[in-house]
């Protein structure tokens, strides 16, 4: 934990603001364990401040308010907010007793992986924006976005878990059904009860192949359709076999079936995708503007304020933007200095000044004071919104990269039908039309490719959970498959290679003496600006310095008075420097009398040199970056010779380059950071979002990297390549395994109890050796 992320209270740090609650809560109560509080807490929810109530004033808003609820009969209301301040068990047991603060709260309950809190309470006695305020009081204000009016979009598809739920049961309960039969062929018990356990072991089997095995179905029809052989035709055909042959043998009383191996082979299956959708439905890669930006904005009509959706903004309308408030559509500045942060957009964290008169892009948040803006175009006009536009996005990502499993199976097929055909005309041929029929239907039976279906499922989902333990989160399966065949690297500059939480900061001007310095640094202390944080850490081993009086003014600096001597900290026009202009620089005076300025650099990222001098003989590498190239001298000192630069890159820039690059048949890897990155991630085979904090806002992609894990790109692709490897070997043990089987299906001795063992036993063992082979891996490349 940093000091600029400690939260300081009473003289005692705490790492977030849920602990100096539950601090507070101990110490006005005299009590020693949070757990014992029987008693209302010392906590006063009534005095909110006057921001937090105009910030959250569109919540009364009937129709906003219907869209956000998730439950509502007039009495009882439900809603589920995110809440990204969530960091820690006081977090939880802070949101789980909201009902202590306001006894109109029934019920509030967290998911901590997703950082959401569900809170139920009585909507006749207190209201929705009530009961933001409430959290915004405490400290844990909830994200609402554009998004959340999406209802459709937050619908949990929960159709795989039922699938895989039902093919379970089936499977559990036709095993021990079908077990007497294999252990006992003849007998009282056998002879009375098994026709009545077969016509059980079919019933269960029907809703398999109708609900479980559906969406095999549907891909071998796509596929026949596109006149594309891939795995799912022959798992939709063995599956289809297995079904109508055990339930011929059922009706006509000659056999048991071979119902086990067909909701065994659906179950494991089923499992596989599971394993690859946990990672999936944890994080969001479909991230566009909307879940950033809020639901409504401040308009002045006659100098009057009125709550409209964002929705209803007009070309000409003047809005007002609070502190912390984004920046909707693209405006002109008319009243007041602004400080906006474009990291949304740019990945530069650094805020930018702003004059009156000065265009403002959609996606800016202003940091300060209020800020009064005109429109100059609707939302759906934006500079942001006609970014999201572009076909990239519009469009699903084309996957050159053809599915490994689906390219084996292509051959495996025809070979299998093949062999089918061939030991079908075989015992035509000795004039046995029955043995043949039962021939041909056991040779599709036992070479269902259950371990070719598997193998992939299991190694690539292995892979999506060893690489989210380690930060790094991908959106499929295939992605991992598109990582093996990358050959290209393309990396943004800003936010990617360098920091954005770390900056270097470097003084001009007259030496500062000792006193100069806790002058600086007490005067930092007392602002919440992100500049004035960076200049506090960097004078942080000076003293400090009591003043008489000292005070921040939203826009310009922070003013502080000593004996009569007046010491000013800001912009270039507060302090007397001279006319602002566009960069980002603070300055210093003393009694009138300029002294120096701050400048502020962003620093790369440690381990990033070391990782482009291990990459650079494995891939074509190349640095794209929207700034000029002022830091070209830096970063070939810091880079190898053979990367490529290219600056001054716009965001349709980026887009078009990496499109030629892949028009020279190069597969792409995008690594990116801001708003101006995803049109780029979306057009790469592979685009990788770095951030800071991933359960934040990350552009669209393919996957999500926690920045501090950069450095061990390399390591992942390694796996990914490696991984590959590890599913052509098991592809070799199920290639065992079907000459085995077919070994009996062609002579006609496969018996149900023969395909019970091998079948199950081909599935698990495949199993078994990939995630194996695959945790070894992992675990000798050693990411931390």
């Amino acid at each position: 934990m940093s000091e600029a992320e400690t939260v300081w209270f009473d003289g005692k740090p705490f790492c977030c603001n849920g602990c100096k609650t539950v601090y507070e809560i101990l110490h006005q109560n005299s009590l020693s364990q949070y757990y014992t509080i029987n008693e209302t807490p010392g906590i006063k929810t009534d005095n909110i401040d006057d921001s937090i109530k105009q910030k959250y004033a569109y919540l009364d808003k009937p129709e906003i308010e219907k869209k956000l609820l998730e439950f509502d009969d007039g009495q009882t209301k439900v809603v589920n907010f995110y809440i990204p301040n969530i960091h820690c068990s006081s977090c939880i047991w802070v949101l789980e007793n909201l009902d202590k603060l306001n006894p109109h709260i029934s019920h509030s309950e967290v998911n901590f992986p997703t950082k959401n809190v569900r809170i139920t309470y009585k909507g006749d006695k207190i209201s929705l924006r009530q009961i933001v305020e409430i959290l915004a009081s405490i400290a844990y204000p909830p994200l609402i976005s554009l998004d959340d009016l999406d209802k459709d979009k937050k619908k949990s598809d929960k159709k795989l878990l039922y699938q895989l739920a039902i093919a379970g049961f089936a499977f559990g309960n036709i095993m021990l059904m079908a077990l007497p039969e294999y252990i006992q062929s003849e007998g009282y018990w056998i002879e009375r009860f098994a026709p009545l356990f077969r016509w059980i072991m079919l019933g269960l089997s029907v809703p398999v192949v109708l609900y479980s095995a559906r969406d095999y179905y549907e891909s071998a029809i796509k596929g026949l359709m596109q006149k594309i052989v891939n795995v799912d035709i022959l798992i939709a055909l063995g599956i289809t076999v297995l079904f109508l042959r055990s339930t011929y043998e059922v009706i006509t009383g000659t056999g048991t079936g071979y119902f086990d191996s067909l909701t065994g082979l659906v179950f494991f299956l089923l499992v596989g995708k599971y394993f690859q959708r946990i990672t999936y439905d944890y994080l969001s890669f479909e991230r566009d503007y909307k879940s950033y930006f809020p639901i409504a904005v401040t308009k002045i009509i006659n100098d009057k304020e009125e709550i409209i959706e964002i929705k209803d903004i007009a070309p000409g309308d003047r809005l007002l933007i609070r502190n912390e408030e984004i920046i909707p559509v693209d405006a002109i500045l008319m009243k007041n200095k602004a400080l906006i942060d474009y990291s949304f957009v740019t990945g530069e964290s650094l805020p930018v000044e702003k004059q009156v008169g000065d265009k403002l892009l959609a996606g800016g948040k202003q940091i300060g004071g209020f800020v009064e803006i005109e429109a100059i175009s609707d939302v759906d006009n934006s500079y942001l919104t006609k970014l999201w536009s572009r076909e990239a996005f519009t469009d699903d990502k084309i996957v050159n990269i053809k599915s490994l499993t689906d390219k084996i199976s292509k051959y495996f097929t025809y070979v299998i039908l093949s062999i089918a055909l061939l030991a079908g005309l075989y015992w035509l041929w000795r004039h046995d039309v029955s043995t043949a029929i039962w021939v041909v239907t056991a040779v599709l039976i036992v070479a269902c490719p259950c371990a070719l279906a598997l193998s992939a499922p299991f190694a690539f989902g292995n892979i999506l959970r060893k690489f989210g333990h380690r930060q790094f989160y991908l959106k499929n399966a295939q992605v991992i498959e598109a990582l093996s065949k990358v050959n290209t690297l393309v990396f943004d500059k800003t936010g990617t290679l360098t920091s954005q939480e770390k900056y270097k900061v470097d003084y001009r001007g007259q030496a500062l003496d000792d006193k100069q310095k806790a002058i600086i640094k007490s005067m930092t202390k007392t602002s919440n600006h992100p500049l004035s944080r960076l200049i506090y850490e960097n004078l942080k081993k000076a003293g400090f310095f009591e003043f008489d009086r000292i005070e921040e003014l939203t826009g310009q600096g922070l003013i502080a008075y000593k004996d009569g001597v007046e010491y000013k900290l800001g912009s270039a026009s507060f302090t007397g420097a001279g006319k602002d202009d566009a960069s980002t620089q603070v300055y210093f005076s003393a009694g009138g009398k300029l002294l120096g300025n701050f400048v502020f650099k962003a620093t790369y990222r440690q381990g990033i040199s070391d990782l482009f001098h291990r990459l650079q003989n494995k891939y074509t590498l190349y640095i794209l970056s929207g700034d000029n190239d002022s830091e070209k001298p830096e970063l070939e000192k810091l880079l190898p010779a053979g990367v490529e630069y290219h600056f001054n890159q716009s965001v349709h820039d980026k887009m078009d380059f990496i499109q030629n690059l892949q028009l020279q048949g190069q597969v792409v890897m995008m690594i990116g950071d801001g708003l101006n990155d995803a049109g780029a991630l979306q057009q790469a085979d592979v685009g990788v979002a770095v951030s800071e904090n991933t359960n934040v806002f990350t552009p669209s992609s393919d996957g999500i990297l926690k920045a501090g894990k950069l450095p061990e790109l390399d390591k992942f692709l390694i796996i990914s390549q490696k991984t590959k490897n590890i599913i052509y070997a098991s592809f070799i043990i199920a290639f065992v395994y079907n000459v085995i089987g077919l070994s009996f299906a062609v002579t006609n001795h496969l018996t149900p109890i023969v395909a019970a063992i091998l079948m199950p036993i081909s599935s698990i063992s495949i199993v078994i050796f990939v995630t194996i082979m695959t945790n070894i891996i992992v675990k000798r490349l050693k990411i931390d």
